[in-house]
């Protein structure tokens, strides 16, 4: 289920709370500093209110003052954000989203991240119900062409890392529908890129194919994938919204938003 955003829909039992609220949404709204006038009529406080609540945040940190009858947030803000971000782990948040979407699938959910040529299966839903035997388990590696999260990984990458890649690995193949020519790997990932999503069609191991999507951190970078596996018989595309919608709500949790995505 996909996560609502961050906005407050229950007001605070202290009202002076509220108005604190009232004053930080209003100088988050904009990125230079705002005229004590215009946060009060944005607000609806009164001028000699709004002046005293934000000398308050002021003395705290949380709000700076540039020029005389100016306000911005402050850099206590961006101290207790890096706390918060520094305790975020991909792997944490992604937990509970896996276990969600595996109950829906009945198929292993994997959580999978990129090392250098390869990706690392770091966390995996699944049971022994789904029919299919895990080969790989936590901490297993695969080369970025072969899977569906390194073809992620490499739709992100401009075409000369791309072709370096190639030219590092040979483009080695593990199966007879392995795709070990470039020119058929590039337009795989122009397909990536234009869907958002990427496919392994038996590529890896004969018999099993999977579906991933990517999950980006507060800066709009690509920093893990998600996907499903399935025995090649039962992937079904009708998975791929509920998988996509999985990522985005990891990525939320690790202070994505759709504004940060890169081109």
């Amino acid at each position: 289920m996909q996560k609502t955003n961050s906005t407050i829909s229950v007001k605070p039992t202290v009202q002076v709370i509220e108005r604190l609220f009232m004053l930080m949404d209003v100088l988050a709204s904009r990125k230079e500093a705002i005229s004590l006038k215009e946060i009060s009529e944005k607000t609806g406080l009164h001028p000699s209110t709004t002046h005293r609540l934000l000398n308050d945040l002021a003395l705290g940190r949380f709000v700076d003052r540039p020029q005389p009858g100016t306000y911005r947030l402050g850099m206590r803000l961006l101290e207790l954000g890096n706390l918060v971000k520094n305790r975020l782990n991909v792997r944490d948040a992604a937990l509970v989203p896996m276990r969600e979407l595996h109950k829906l699938t009945q198929q292993p959910v994997n959580l999978s991240i990129r090392q250098g040529d390869e990706i690392v299966y770091i966390e995996r839903a699944y049971s022994e119900r789904s029919g299919m035997q895990v080969v790989r388990a936590i901490g297993g590696r695969a080369p970025l062409h072969l899977t569906s999260v390194g073809k992620l990984f490499l739709a992100a990458d401009d075409p000369q890392r791309v072709r370096a890649y190639a030219t590092r690995t040979g483009l080695s193949g593990q199966t007879k529908n392995s795709l070990t020519q470039l020119h058929v790997l590039e337009r795989e990932l122009s397909k990536v890129r234009q869907y958002g999503a990427a496919h392994d069609n038996e590529e890896l191991e004969l018999g099993v194919r999977c579906m991933a999507a990517g999950i980006y951190d507060d800066q709009g970078t690509l920093v893990a994938g998600l996907s499903i596996s399935a025995p090649a018989g039962r992937l079904e595309d009708e998975w791929l919204p509920k998988l996509q919608t999985s990522a985005h709500e990891i990525s939320q949790t690790l202070g994505y938003k759709p504004s940060n995505t890169q081109a």
